[in-house]
């Protein structure tokens, strides 16, 4: 069918959190809070990273990378969100629709590749602790950064284009931002195509990361318990676990989110899946890596003591 046996939507309206009335104030100073939060420990992270000598390392690097690149995701989505829990039916454009999905899959995506790099790196740091200022030198670790910014692109020119050459009769959007699925509710034609794409995309998006640090963890592991004392099997193991913390919340999510059966799927189960993958996750990255991480920590007291004298 033609596009033009169609009405002409020229933008869509977000439903939001609409259904929790009254409550819309309060989730608007919980938001708003967390949102801060994350935009201030994200920037400390980064900022910390630059001014320590101690941290530039590649562990480092590629932490300052993914706290950057999650600062950058939560300015794509949030900050409209917030608005809308306060203007009610708040329009958006089809073209900023189409930007906003375009921005949110490159960074979702980059990220799911960013903590892959992390993964070799620990993995790299605890079965090749020798040569591990060689293998993961400055040019190695620059290139798997451009690799994790390389890949989200591809994805995203797939889904955009895919999903903005379909007609739309619907201009309600079920959700607090452009997210793929309740947007291709709004089609007015058959959708399996766009259906499978994102569950080819998504998967390899979800699962390539996966099974790369499931790798990586399985020799990583394999390593630890030749160690001959259980300290020392327990400290080497201290330097994956926030790794493995933001690995595992942050694909547990985006796997439910978007590899889970239409069947499944129900407005109020999604919103509270992308309020954890939106909002929650961007601040557990700096929150365990901070709390969790003695080097991060004692970066921050030299910093801090070095302002204060």
């Amino acid at each position: 069918m033609q596009r033009k046996n169609f009405t002409e939507v020229s933008e869509f309206i977000f439903l939001g959190f609409s259904s929790f009335g009254k409550h819309q104030i309060t989730l608007f100073v919980v938001f708003l809070t967390v949102y801060i939060l994350t935009l201030v420990a994200n920037i400390i992270i980064v900022t910390i990273i630059c001014i320590d000598h101690h941290l530039h390392t590649p562990m480092y690097f590629f932490l300052s990378m993914l706290a950057s690149s999650e600062t950058v995701y939560t300015l794509v989505i949030v900050p409209r969100m917030l608005l809308s829990l306060i203007f009610h039916n708040q329009p958006i454009s089809l073209a900023g629709c189409a930007t906003q999905m375009f921005f949110f899959v490159i960074l979702a995506t980059n990220n799911c590749f960013l903590l892959t790099a992390m993964g070799y790196d620990r993995y790299v740091a605890i079965c090749r602790p020798l040569r591990y200022t060689v293998i993961m030198s400055k040019g190695l670790c620059a290139q798997l950064v451009c690799g994790s910014f390389g890949i989200g692109p591809t994805m995203a020119v797939l889904h955009v284009t895919a999903m903005f050459n379909l007609p739309f009769c619907g201009t309600v959007v079920d959700h607090f931002f452009c997210d793929i699925y309740p947007v291709m509710k709004l089609s007015c034609t058959d959708t399996t195509i766009n259906e499978i794409i994102n569950y080819g995309v998504s998967s390899f998006v979800i699962f390539v990361p996966i099974g790369l640090i499931f790798i990586s963890y399985v020799l990583v592991i394999s390593s630890i318990l030749q160690i001959a004392s259980a300290e020392g099997r327990k400290k080497t193991f201290a330097t994956c676990a926030s790794h493995l913390t933001v690995v595992i919340v942050h694909c547990g999510c985006a796997s439910i989110a978007y590899l889970k059966l239409k069947s499944e799927s129900s407005i109020e189960k999604d919103l509270v899946l992308s309020v954890m993958y939106t909002i929650i996750t961007p601040l557990l990255n700096p929150v365990v890596y901070s709390l969790r991480n003695k080097e991060v920590k004692d970066a921050l007291c030299r910093v801090v003591g070095r302002n204060i004298s």
